[in-house]
């Protein structure tokens, strides 16, 4: 055995050995959560500058609070079918820094090494012309077409414009007098995070492509005689401040999760973010090391539950249970229901159990299903139905005279 594969045995086991001694009380993702929620940091020393940019995102595990937040995001990462997460609050309440830190917990995916996006499953549905001619002859000769990497956090920038997003000319080819299209922003996020702040500050065109390209699945752009059809099978993040405009219900419905963001209630919760904050600015690489081992674990429970979530069972009592509190709340959208059990399902396989419970639904039923009524939805159906009556009375009234002439 190699040298690499030692490594990576030893650090595959340290990773499965991290239940032992102080967190041997860890069974699932929740309780790693909680576990490092209240993890003491002792102080250290200040890092010199070295002048380099070097981004290097907040830990996940590290920040205080929020469980809500971080519940959601976590279930997203294990189930896709989710349909995204929407965080809502005021200013300085880490929505950004907390997506941001997914960075280090990101599972692994298969993608395509191909400029355009071919992928072995593109041949078993629409045979050797469903790929590029490169691709076609590496697979007829037993050549890999994908490779597997860490999902990516793509952002999306305030100030993008519909070609960054959706793609066009590749203009170093226009030089050579070519025309090819490249990819955009949406289909390079295939198979990762879309990431959007500021969501509700974004243009309608934009916002609407996005929309469409994420419930399709896939998008297709033309640019005169050339065009071409992408994947777009992202999860969408969006954050916002609700001081700084409203966003539409059509936009609001298409994101799976809810996050009401707030401040920390508790002094000692304050006191604690503080303390980390500074602790991180002043050795960001060292404050990290501090939740090395607690961040492998996450990832390594998020893999596993990925693999478990398509074996996980909704038993009809549970799902009847869901429909009737959807019910009673007078949600319309059939998206509920979508995004309350998949949630469900992501929480079971966290839990590495195989079927929903009730308790699942109770947990996930707040970020699933809050902000999906529409009191204005309600009063147009009520003066809906009022007028709906008046015509039928009418209409009953006008067939009673002319059967009495």
């Amino acid at each position: 055995m190699s040298n690499n594969e030692d490594n990576v045995l030893e650090s595959n086991q340290e990773v499965l050995d991290i239940n032992t001694s102080e967190t041997s009380e860890i069974r699932s993702l929740k309780d790693l959560i909680d576990h490092v929620s209240g993890k003491h940091i002792p102080p250290f020393e200040h890092e010199i500058d070295s002048g380099l940019a070097d981004p290097i995102a907040f830990p996940f595990l590290a920040i205080v609070g929020q469980y809500e937040m971080k519940l959601a995001l976590s279930l997203v990462l294990i189930n896709p079918h989710i349909g995204g997460v929407l965080l809502i609050g005021p200013r300085g309440t880490g929505k950004t820094t907390a997506v941001r830190s997914l960075i280090d917990i990101l599972p692994n995916v298969e993608i395509s090494k191909c400029y355009y996006g071919c992928l072995p499953e593109d041949i078993e549905f629409g045979g050797f012309e469903a790929i590029c001619p490169d691709c076609a002859e590496k697979y007829s000769k037993g050549i890999s077409l994908t490779k597997t990497e860490p999902v990516h956090l793509v952002e999306l920038p305030l100030n993008a414009e519909l070609g960054n997003v959706i793609g066009g000319f590749d203009e170093r080819q226009l030089i050579h007098h070519r025309m090819r299209l490249k990819r955009g922003i949406m289909a390079s996020a295939d198979k990762n995070i879309l990431y959007i702040d500021e969501v509700n500050l974004l243009s309608d065109e934009i916002i609407n492509a996005i929309l469409d390209a994420a419930a399709m699945g896939k998008y297709t752009i033309r640019r005169g005689p050339v065009s071409a059809t992408y994947r777009s099978k992202f999860s969408l993040i969006g954050s916002m401040n609700p001081e700084e405009g409203k966003l539409r219900p059509q936009i609001l419905d298409r994101f799976g999760l809810r996050v009401i963001t707030r401040g920390l209630d508790l002094d000692s919760e304050r006191l604690e973010a503080y303390q980390r904050s500074i602790k991180f600015k002043s050795n960001p690489r060292l404050f990290i090391n501090q939740y090395l081992k607690e961040t492998e674990l996450a990832k390594f429970e998020i893999e596993e539950a990925q693999k478990l979530v398509w074996k996980v069972k909704l038993p009809d009592q549970i799902a009847t249970a869901g429909i009737n509190l959807i019910r009673d709340l007078k949600i319309d959208s059939l998206r509920a229901e979508i995004t309350l059990f998949e949630s469900a399902k992501a929480l079971t396989a966290a839990d590495k159990r195989t079927e929903v419970t009730i308790e699942d639904l109770a947990v996930v039923s707040p970020i699933a299903l809050r902000l999906r009524s529409s009191t204005f939805m309600d009063n147009y159906v009520k003066q809906t139905e009022k007028a709906e009556q008046s015509l039928k009375n009418r209409i009953t009234e006008i067939l009673k005279v002319n059967q009495i002439e």
